[in-house]
């Protein structure tokens, strides 16, 4: 390693396998020896947060108790949100040395910072995420981690070009029952599959601004900031308090990825769709109706579901089919599909599993349960069912190479321009 890459836990690990002689203390402290329940500093992981909120904050609940994460750092475009934050940390740590930042490029500048968690809006998602890879850190991110095709495809090319970690918020591919459904629908107990079924929200999107209001300081809120890459409008205090969701250019068009990020993506997985989308999407109301190339539907619809939960799925094959929800609570057809299940009653909402699984794969650099990859091909299908509601009509699509067959005006929907000075 050179001087200017070498890290911490590099520095450390490397000494050790040399056996170089590296001056202690006679006596040293159990928590630098990783004794008695501590973790050494060597393996510990350096965690900065960006945009830490609402959904953030229930996550970062569940990182911050892991014994082998320091979270060193918040960038958030709101002082009253960087304060708040650095108090949790400042608790947790038992010291008054968490970083505040404004802006995300000095938090990614640091050094010592392995990993972030980042938890913006939507529209910032795949910028922090591709500004952080770049910068040497893993990327926990929250859902939908791209509001276009383009930034599917840019942010998973740039993860795996800077060899990053990354997870998706999609949590439900590492809570029990949802696993235990698709792996129903993988190992051929239904029977062959004919039909997946994903919850989602109902559909609309807005193009409306909302009344301009004086912009506040910019220490206060940085409003240039909070906007980021997407289109300049008029600051507004309830787009920075959460109603930015639903506006097109804050989100990623019609809604659908609320929900069908996760639902989608499960329905990909149980289908062994992994690296490939639907060829076909037909809206009805504010249903929309897919086909995989070898005749599995996906049907993407809001209600019928049988109270299992938010985000429920189903999956139907020729001989049984199974449904679950956030409950944890399953049914299926027949029962005895059932047998083998423990009947284990998690919440879907939840993220402990899937905060853990990313912490391990970022010490041992294991492929985390949705990468960059998996996240893409599961978000394309979202995006171009999305598309397809918009223009109200059928359209075909070629998902190796990402585009829709014959239609340009649903081609040119598949990216936006980003404003100044972002770029992917």
């Amino acid at each position: 390693m050179t001087k200017k890459t070498l890290s911490r836990r590099g520095f450390l690990k490397a000494a050790a396998g040399t056996g170089a002689i590296v001056a202690f203390p006679r006596f040293c402290a159990a928590r630098i020896l990783g004794r008695d329940g501590y973790v050494a500093p060597s393996e510990r992981i350096v965690l900065g947060g960006i945009g830490i909120n609402h959904r953030g904050m229930y996550v970062l609940g569940f990182m911050l108790p892991e014994k082998d994460v320091r979270f060193a750092a918040i960038c958030d475009v709101r002082a009253d949100r960087r304060q708040a934050v650095k108090g949790v940390a400042d608790a947790r740590n038992g010291d008054k040395d968490c970083a505040t930042y404004r802006d995300l490029r000095e938090l990614l500048a640091r050094d010592d910072i392995d990993a972030v968690l980042i938890a913006t809006g939507d529209r910032w998602h795949t910028m922090a995420s591709i500004l952080a890879a770049r910068a040497g850190k893993d990327v926990y991110s929250e859902k939908p981690c791209a509001i276009t095709m383009a930034q599917c495809g840019a942010l998973a090319d740039t993860i795996r070009r800077y060899g990053r970690i990354f997870q998706a918020g999609t949590q439900r591919r590492n809570v029990a029952n949802f696993r235990f459904a698709v792996d129903l629908a993988r190992s051929g107990k239904l029977g062959r599959l004919r039909a997946l079924h994903a919850s989602i929200y109902d559909l609309g999107v807005r193009h409306d601004w909302l009344p301009a209001e004086p912009e506040p300081p910019r220490d206060v809120v940085d409003w240039d900031l909070w906007l980021g890459p997407a289109p300049w409008r008029p600051y507004n205090g309830q787009y920075v308090g959460g109603a930015w969701r639903g506006h097109f250019d804050f989100d990623s068009g019609a809604k659908l990825h609320d929900w069908g990020a996760h639902t989608v993506d499960l329905c990909q997985w149980a289908n062994d769709a992994d690296g490939t989308a639907p060829v076909e999407y037909e809206p009805d109301g504010g249903t929309i109706y897919a086909r995989y190339a070898s005749g599995v539907r996906l049907v993407m619809r809001p209600q019928g579901w049988l109270g299992l939960g938010t985000c429920p799925v189903r999956f139907e094959g020729e001989e049984g089919w199974v449904e679950t929800g956030d409950t944890g609570r399953i049914e299926a057809e027949p029962a005895s599909l059932l047998s083998g299940w423990a009947n284990i009653r998690e919440d879907g909402i939840s993220p402990v599993r899937h905060v853990r699984d990313f912490l391990d794969c970022v010490k041992s650099r294991a492929r985390p349960a949705t990468d960059a990859d998996i996240a893409r091909s599961s978000h394309v299908a979202c995006h171009a069912a999305a598309i397809a509601w918009q223009l109200g009509r059928k359209l075909t699509f070629d998902p190796a190479k990402e585009e829709f067959i014959g239609d340009e005006e649903a081609n040119r929907m598949r990216s936006r321009p980003m404003r100044e000075p972002w770029r992917m």
